[in-house]
């Protein structure tokens, strides 16, 4: 079985790098993806989906030291899900629950330019650098 997905969206907070314990480069960060339509009232309906997402090896390197928050990006590659197959459940500081829906990605192409403007500047993650299924080797 295969999945993929593809995000185009704004990162939400500046990229964290950490390393897994056998010593590969992992950064995480945010990216916000919104929709929008116009509802059966007439009115202008908005949703924003927040994603976490894992870069492994140079191409997380890469993503630490040229990302920050409000960075345009396309991000591909595969949803992580809990044991049985869905998002991860967690209880947020008010005490309710929240999901989270995280993305290991195999691609991440920089859309914004040095300035913050949209640019065409795009690295690629290599197959060596993606993580195995193993979650024990993810540091967070």
């Amino acid at each position: 079985m295969f999945h993929k997905i593809s995000l185009i969206g704004n990162l939400g907070r500046d990229p964290e790098m950490r390393y897994t314990p056998s010593g590969t480069p992992v950064t995480s960060f945010s990216v916000a993806t919104s929709e929008k339509w116009t509802g059966q009232d007439g009115q202008l309906q908005e949703r924003t989906i927040w994603w976490r997402v894992s870069v492994f090896g140079k191409m997380g390197e890469a993503c630490n030291t040229y990302l920050k928050k409000g960075s345009k990006v396309f991000v591909e590659g595969r949803m992580q899900a809990d044991a049985g197959g869905n998002p991860r459940v967690y209880q947020k500081k008010d005490g309710t629950a929240g999901t989270s829906f995280e993305v290991v990605a195999a691609t991440v192409k920089f859309l914004s330019g040095r300035d913050g403007a949209s640019g065409g500047s795009g690295m690629t993650a290599s197959e060596e650098d993606l993580p195995p299924s193993d979650e024990s080797e993810i540091p967070f």
